[in-house]
């Protein structure tokens, strides 16, 4: 299971504050939400300390060959230890409780130059095989109750390493936007199976699809170009992928994110999560509504909740259809699977 529903059975919470700059989660009075306070990542490096790649054969990351690599983050703002209750009903207000769980970061491919748009299909699937090895073995620990795979992938939305990698955030509860999706599908039925259902009005929003998953933009998007990349049928995690799912879900990413690539002609900056726990889907955002023109999210969206896209969904479905992706053979890994 890539979610381990709360147990609420740990102890060991921390009603006074911690030691300053220990990651620590703070109760927020106004929302009821369980906020992160890392003091300690202020301190790091936003970029690397010489020339030479970390992450690159060699780096400091890298000491040996490798075709894919997990390993801790130098300055994680979630820490292992024993397990703590974070049920709200609980926890009195200014509150705090050691930042439980783990930060990860993945690297896709040993070749400094290429995106996961190129890596190839071997090599994307076996970044998919890593992301489900570590999930699992994140989610054995018992004071991890839910795990987020997710990458930056450029300047603009904070990446400051251009080697192709993503990270793992695993947490000690169920972070609230899924907490909400799971609560909307008990309470109404799964969002995504109702969607899939209608062809007629999800047509007009795919942007590609195979035997095992489908790619369109969401009918209420956030962000322009927003796409959702699920199974057709229903699977709640990226562990209970078969072999044949897997290689049909590294066909459809390195598809859409080629898309991604050539929609302006340039580099596009783009963030990307795996959502588990109910129906499993990916969610792919990019920060631009036009070349060379920012979607900044400003003080009448955060202020409200309530977010304006530019760009209808449709017109986004069409403009990243009219795309033609350009597919690599894997570099790596004796080619294409399957």
């Amino acid at each position: 299971m890539t979610v381990r529903g709360e147990t609420g059975t740990a102890s060991g919470a921390a009603e006074k504050r911690l030691p300053m700059g220990e990651p620590e989660f703070r109760l927020d009075a106004m929302t009821r939400r369980w906020v992160a306070i890392t003091g300690t990542r202020q301190d790091r490096p936003n970029l690397p300390s010489s020339d030479a790649c970390p992450f690159c054969v060699g780096g400091l990351e890298a000491d040996g060959p490798y075709t894919v690599k997990a390993f801790p983050n130098r300055w994680p703002p979630l820490l292992p230890g024993n397990p703590v209750s974070f049920a709200p009903g609980q926890a009195l207000e200014g509150s705090a409780r050691p930042a439980r769980g783990a930060a990860e970061v993945v690297l896709y491919t040993p070749d400094h130059h290429l995106t996961f748009a190129k890596l190839g299909l071997a090599q994307a699937r076996a970044v998919i095989d890593l992301w489900a090895a570590r999930t699992a073995a994140l989610l054995a620990r018992p004071e991890i109750e839910y795990v987020l795979v997710f990458e930056n992938n450029g300047a603009e939305v904070g990446a400051t390493i251009g080697h192709p990698h993503g990270q793992i955030y695993a947490f000690p509860f169920v972070p609230p936007v899924p907490a909400r999706e799971a609560c909307v599908a008990a309470e109404f039925g799964c969002p995504i199976c109702a969607e899939l259902k209608q062809e007629d009005e999800l047509q007009p929003r795919v942007v590609d699809r195979n035997r095992s998953f489908l790619a369109f933009t969401r009918n209420a998007a956030d962000w322009p170009f927003e796409l959702i990349v699920t199974p057709v049928i229903h699977l709640p995690e990226i562990e209970a992928l078969n072999e044949a799912q897997r290689d049909d879900l590294a066909r459809i990413l390195t598809g859409v994110l080629s898309r991604y690539e050539h929609l302006f002609d340039q580099p596009l900056p783009y963030m990307m999560w795996i959502h588990p726990g109910v129906h499993l889907h990916v969610h792919l955002v990019t920060t631009r509504r036009q070349a060379n023109v920012p979607r900044y999210v400003a003080a009448g969206e955060l202020g409200s909740g309530v977010m304006f896209n530019p760009v209808a969904p449709e017109l986004a479905a069409e403009a990243l259809r009219a795309v033609a992706p350009t597919i690599e053979k894997a570099r790596t890994n004796g080619g294409q699977r399957g």
